[in-house]
This record gives C-alpha cells, structure tokens and sequence, in this order.
C-alpha cells in the first residue's frame, strides 16, 4: 500500500491510498494526516495499512490533477514541526559495479593512509550487517533540521543566500514515530532528495554538518511495510526542455553496506530520539546525485526521481537566491 497526503480543492488536508493503476487518490474517511492514523495504530495495536485500508471511503481524487496542481504535502509529517526531526547517514551505499571496484582498489592500502570516509565506508563493509539480535559499527549521522525545513513535492527548494551549491542526494528516507509505550514504530519508507551543499562539504569534510543545515523533500507516496532488499531507479536534472544529467541508482540493503535495522539502531539508541509522539524523517544515505559528475545546478533546474517501487517520481525545482547575505548581529541582553 502507498499512501499521500494533500490538500483537497476545498483547502482541506487528506490522507488518501494511491489506487492500483496509480492514476487516482482513494480518500481515507475523517483523515487530516497520516500521523493520526499511525497513532490510532500504535495504541489499537493494529497495523497501519489495516487501520487505513478500514477507513477507505468512496471519494476519489485525480491524482495527475493534485500533482499539477500543487496540492501535495509531504507523505508523513507531525502537526508541530518542533516534533518532527529531520536526520540522516551517510556512507552506506555500495554503488554500482563500477564504484564498487574502484572503493575497493582504494581500500587495499593501509588504514592509516586511508581517509576518515574511506575508513568510514571501509568499516561499514565490514560491520555494517551483523545480523539479527546486534549492534553493528555506527555509520556517519547527521542533522538536518525539523520540519520547518520539509518542502513539499513539485515546490521549489530555497538556496540560501551562504550557499556554494545547491545539489541533489537521491535517497530513500525511512519515517519513524516514538509511541507512547516507549518503542519506536516505522511507518514506511519514501523516496527522498536531502539537497545539501556539496561544494562546501568537499572544502572539507569538516564542513559536513554545516553543508546539511538547509531544506529537503521526500515523497510524494510513502510505502507503507518493508523496503525491498533490491531497489532500482532513475534519477535526471532538467534545465528547460534539455535534460542534462540523468543516472539509474540502486539501494536496498542488497546494495547497502550496512542494514536498515543497524541505522535504526544507531539513531534511536539516543533517548533524545525516544520522546514520546515525535516523528522522525531519517535520510539512509545517498545512492547517487548530479555533484558526483561534476554538473554545476542552476536555479530553475528541476530535480527528478523515480523508482517504480515508489510510484510517481518526486519532483523539486532549484529556486532563486533571495535576499542578500548579511552578518547576524547578537544583541546583549
């Protein structure tokens, strides 16, 4: 089952399952957001998917037309944006065949000649699965922000005025609520463009933290359940009618260096990641992205990714810098 969730013609927000042929939107009965139901779940102690699939009503909505028209929202948010925190790992993914040579070639030589990420990756090779029941080597994690940075699908990504770059990171990205009983429960899993400044991060690798401080999007549909071991897709950049860059992509644990249960546990092993109704959008780590070929965006470019596991592609468009960069003066109480 996928879900979206959108605002109706009369402005109202609705949860709706994206039907079978994926052309039309089946409104789920008294729904304001997905968060709700998951709650009502949570504390029924029924899965989601049944929750939803029992409240399915006659009302059906083009989806083409929502798309078009703008009126989607992300797939999964919390009603304050306080509650819903935006985090991610990075250095998980294997690549293609070609990649994986090449990361291989690198890690013959010593480890004290190694990079930090190339120790990083090489760790997660070798620890990163440690099967069921324990706790593998921690990945590289970062913060992102909470959902005053979420954009919605088809909108337009801010590029700050302190940016070098705005690129896209072509993800999946998992959503999470912390239950009132103390457990973590997943909802489902979302394609995701975590759009960071790769330039910054590249002057070094100390700058990570500071190149992830910015606005992302997931989405449009979230699959509800697990993510497949082996996931393929296609990610391109349009600048007008000409597409200039364009990749396939893998990910999936089949294509990871470390296990979906491995990231779970090295984020929520922190209490502070365990308060009580939050949700949280987790970035698994980029499976490719326009940087990696060098390709310099412009603002206009629209950003596009696609895997038939998640049905209709997500979409941005790279916005304008706005405003002018200025010093931020701190008064003196």
């Amino acid at each position: 089952m996928r879900t979206v969730q959108f605002a109706g013609r009369d402005g109202a927000r609705r949860v709706a399952v994206v039907s079978d042929d994926g052309n039309s939107l089946e409104v789920v009965r008294g729904a304001r957001r997905l968060y709700e139901l998951a709650q009502e779940a949570i504390r029924s102690g029924a899965s989601l998917e049944s929750v939803i699939a029992g409240r399915v009503g006659d009302e059906r909505e083009d989806y083409a037309a929502a798309i078009r028209e703008k009126r989607l929202f992300v797939p999964f948010d919390h009603p304050d944006p306080y509650h819903n925190l935006v985090t991610g790992t990075g250095l998980s993914h294997l690549g293609s065949a070609a990649a994986r040579d090449a990361m291989h070639a690198k890690m013959q030589a010593e480890e004290n000649q190694l990079t930090d990420s190339m120790k990083m990756f090489k760790w997660g090779l070798e620890g990163g699965k440690p099967g069921k029941g324990k706790i593998g080597v921690a990945p590289e994690w970062f913060y992102k922000g909470d959902g005053s940075c979420l954009v919605a699908p088809e909108h337009e990504l801010e590029l700050p005025t302190h940016a070098l770059d705005g690129g896209d990171e072509v993800e999946v990205v998992g959503i999470y609520v912390a239950g009132d009983d103390g457990r973590i429960y997943r909802a489902g899993f979302a394609l995701g463009n975590e759009y960071s400044d790769h330039v910054m991060e590249r002057q070094n690798y100390l700058y990570l933290a500071h190149s992830k401080l910015r606005q992302c999007c997931y989405g449009p549909e979230l699959l509800l359940g697990n993510l497949p071991a082996h996931v393929t897709g296609h990610a391109r950049l349009r600048r007008g009618s000409e597409t200039i860059w364009e990749r396939d992509w893998l990910s999936g644990e089949d294509n990871m260096c470390h296990s979906i249960a491995n990231l779970e546990h090295h984020h929520f092993k922190y209490g502070i990641f365990r308060r009580e109704g939050d949700v949280h959008v987790h970035f698994f780590g980029a499976a490719t992205g326009s940087f990696t070929d060098k390709v310099e965006t412009r603002p206009g470019d629209v950003f596009e990714i696609e895997s038939p596991v998640f049905g209709k592609p997500l979409r941005n468009t790279l916005g304008e810098v706005t405003g002018k960069s200025e010093v931020v003066s701190v008064q003196v109480l």
